[in-house]
């Protein structure tokens, strides 16, 4: 385990957290009219974070066995086409499309228990199995990097724990400076509804660079 392998999974997941799933919903779980409930807020993060390692998890054991019969070098030649495809369709994000976040403010203001919070976390999740790919790539290059188990677990729960620190950070700010922050989240809020395509598109770019360089490190200078 190398720091260069540490710091991209660190970009790639500060990346992940600012995803609807683990930014934007929480966000509005914020806003949500009447008293915060802290409870609903940590079962949501929990929740997602939960979902994220565990399909993690399944992933890479997957992704183990394949790389188990596979060349080293041909692994991370994979690794670098994942990481060029994903830079090159970064740019087919319209600007101008407009992401469907009012649906998911409605299940927010809808549902107030405890399990319901849950569910909207695991549907989020779901909903965002086919877009995390910058996590699909931070699980190619930890399954390309030769870890044992026990590490590339590690690194995993670091990756999920990394993913919502921004939202916690944003949580303390709205315990601490409530009718500071409010409009500051609100303005994030509209913004993403506005930008989300393009946000979207600037994601997948960054992630298939920090894919792409880590491949072309190990394969040409290490």
């Amino acid at each position: 385990m190398t720091l260069g392998l540490v710091a991209a999974l660190a970009g790639l997941a500060l990346l992940d957290s600012t995803s609807i799933g683990t930014l934007f919903i929480p966000i509005w779980l914020m806003l949500t009219p009447g008293r915060l409930r802290l409870s609903r807020f940590g079962v949501y993060l929990g929740t997602i974070t939960v979902f994220y390692f565990v399909v993690g998890v399944l992933i890479v054991l997957g992704a183990s066995r394949v790389i188990d019969h596979l060349d080293g070098k041909v692994a991370l030649w994979i690794q670098l086409v994942i990481g060029v495809f994903l830079f090159v369709i970064s740019f087919r994000f319209d600007s101008k499309k407009k992401p469907d976040t009012g649906k998911w403010q409605d299940r927010i203001n809808a549902n107030g228990s405890a399990a319901a919070v849950a569910g909207i976390a695991v549907l989020a999740g779901v909903v965002e199995l086919a877009t995390m790919l910058p996590y699909l790539g931070a699980i190619g290059m930890m399954s390309a990097a030769d870890l044992a188990p026990a590490q590339i677990g590690l690194l995993l729960a670091g990756y999920c724990l990394v993913m919502i620190v921004p939202a916690v950070l944003l949580l303390g700010g709205r315990l601490a400076l409530r009718s500071r922050i409010e409009p500051f989240l609100n303005r994030i809020s509209t913004w993403f509804a506005e930008k989300g395509a393009s946000t979207t598109g600037w994601i997948l770019g960054i992630a298939g660079f920090l894919v792409a360089r880590d491949a072309i490190a190990r394969l040409f200078f290490v």
